[in-house]
């Protein structure tokens, strides 16, 4: 009966350590908006992903939902993660107009000098000045994508009076105000609804880095491409995020805690910054292919369009004097850490 009752004990032990084994493997449920084959999801999110499931083992690994397969909209990705209803999502905070102004900062035009000055500024900014921001939410990385351009259908955009009239798309409350400061007119929508818009006339273009517009096919819809004179910084670019829910994060063990951190913050928005630079002739070339027709605006008609978008600088200062922060010195700060990361 002894010897029973201690095989019995053993066989259970066994059993809870298989369970308590099976426990700590943790699927994280990983949704974004682009299509699968896009350059963040394969070049930054996949090889996340990959390096967290090698270095825990197999004990973490992430289940990608792409195009928002689980519902919803690009907007509500947010909050899908700080609810709880995935895990990680990878987003743009600016697809919630005004919800996020603080890192709005790096949004502003002809600001950023690359991807990968921007994306390590922005990491840096988010630490002394954006943890309130974003205190729903775990950020893993903050970055942004190499120098939007303007894209058009039927009209070669040369100055700034070309611009005039225009409905164009940007995809976030920065851009769009950087389009009125221009003399177009903004028509706010998240890239996967850019395609038709611009194929139905709805937008006669869009403002897009090079980049992402191969994943979504609209070299194919557009003529014209208007790129800035590479002395001048980028006419913009928009944030974008990786972020966790918080819970999911604080409830992992401390070995799977330790995985995440060693693979997230300055190191991967760094690393990202860098891959959107290198995407920029890759994303280029289909247009090239195609035949379409590209003008390079010169850096004294440049200084026309940066002379107009001028007062979105002061307008943001005001904005964040408004909440309680140093608005100047926060604008200064974003300067100087783009020009230390911008040094090569």
């Amino acid at each position: 009966m002894k010897r029973l009752l201690k095989f019995g004990a053993v066989a259970l032990a066994a059993a809870f350590t298989g369970l308590a084994a099976q426990a700590q493997e943790v699927t994280l449920k990983v949704h974004h908006f682009w299509p699968p084959q896009a350059m963040p999801p394969t070049k930054i999110l996949q090889p996340w992903c990959d390096k967290i499931a090698a270095e825990s083992n197999n004990k973490m690994k992430c289940q990608i939902f792409p195009a928002m397969q689980l519902g919803g909209t690009p907007a509500q990705l947010i909050d899908q993660a700080k609810d709880g209803v995935v895990d990680i999502v990878f987003t743009l905070p600016g697809y919630t107009a005004g919800r996020f102004p603080v890192m709005e900062v790096f949004e502003l035009p002809f600001l950023v000098p690359s991807a990968e000055a921007g994306a390590r500024a922005a990491w840096d900014f988010y630490q002394k000045y954006g943890q309130k921001e974003f205190a729903n939410v775990k950020p893993l990385m903050f970055a942004v994508h190499d120098e939007g351009y303007v894209h058009t259908r039927e009209k070669q955009i040369k100055t700034l009076a070309d611009l005039k009239g225009l409905k164009m798309r940007a995809p976030t409350r920065m851009t769009n105000k950087l389009l009125t400061s221009l003399g177009a007119t903004p028509v706010a929508m998240p890239l996967p609804a850019v395609s038709e818009a611009v194929s139905k006339g709805v937008i006669d273009g869009f403002l897009l880095p090079w980049e992402v517009i191969p994943s979504v096919k609209l070299h194919e819809m557009v003529k014209y491409h208007s790129e800035t004179d590479p002395s001048k910084p980028g006419l913009y670019t928009a944030v974008f995020i990786i972020a966790m829910n918080k819970a999911k994060y604080d409830g992992l063990p401390a070995d799977l805690k330790a995985v995440i951190d060693r693979n997230s913050g300055a190191g991967l928005s760094g690393q990202a910054g860098r891959i959107w630079d290198e995407s920029q002739a890759v994303g280029r070339k289909p247009a090239v292919d195609r035949g379409n027709t590209f003008y390079t605006i010169p850096a004294a008609e440049v200084d026309n369009w940066i002379k107009a978008s001028a007062p979105l600088y002061d307008e943001w200062v005001a904005s964040m004097d408004k909440l309680g922060m140093p608005g100047k010195q926060m604008l200064q700060d974003a300067r100087d850490l783009l020009s230390k990361y911008g040094k090569k």
